[in-house]
């Protein structure tokens, strides 16, 4: 996704205000659905949804059921689009419920890390091609991991100040951390051009953050 239309979209305070709203929706809004919520008239909320739709944040599909006349058209968010942590509960519930599966499943950290590894290659491709550590702070970025990286000339480390899944990870630290762990270790390797050294989880006493070197 082109980020420049989207944060000139969400620039708007009306259109973030709609953006915030489907993004707590469980399920698509119309027009109206959103208008009635946020108190505006439907003309005023219709040509917001075209422009977020343009710059691919929002999925659009054509509602026939029982209505008299124009079909409607009912609006989510893109799944590509951010989140800005506003998923509806209904996937932090299914999450929570699918790390307590894996727990009583007996999967290790090393699963976690592997699954992870997968993802990690998967998505190092989308991030444009730049030295690993830029690239890698982009994908944290993207993550919600809000990173800071320090340099010293040997290595660079970089820590992450926001966890987006912090409560799974306290009640789940084996497998929500390593599986973080794997997705930098195969994002870096996928990359190319660095190395990870360490990875601190919240079982370390310098938690949340990964030292790369350059290879």
């Amino acid at each position: 996704m082109d980020r420049l239309p989207v944060f000139k979209a969400l620039g708007d305070n009306t259109r973030y205000a709609i953006y915030l709203e489907l993004a707590r929706s469980a399920v698509p809004c119309s027009t109206s659905d959103i208008a009635e919520a946020l108190g505006l008239h439907p003309n005023t909320v219709r040509p917001h949804l075209e422009r977020m739709r343009e710059v691919g944040l929002l999925d659009v599909e054509v509602d026939n059921r029982g209505v008299v006349g124009r079909p409607q058209h009912r609006y989510s968010v893109a799944s590509d689009a951010p989140s800005l942590g506003l998923e509806p509960s209904a996937f932090r519930l299914l999450a929570a419920l699918l790390a307590g599966v894996a727990d009583s499943s007996g999967a290790t950290s090393e699963l976690a890390a592997e699954i992870g590894r997968a993802q990690g290659e998967e998505d190092a491709p989308r991030q444009p091609a730049r030295s690993c550590v830029q690239a890698l702070m982009g994908e944290l970025t993207e993550l919600g991991f809000d990173p800071v990286a320090a340099d010293d000339g040997s290595s660079t480390s970089i820590a992450f100040t926001h966890c987006p899944y912090q409560e799974l990870a306290e009640a789940f630290p084996y497998l929500v951390c390593h599986l973080h762990r794997g997705i930098v270790e195969g994002f870096v390797a996928a990359k190319g051009g660095a190395e990870v050294t360490h990875f601190g989880t919240l079982d370390d006493r310098d938690p949340c953050q990964v030292h790369l070197t350059a290879r």
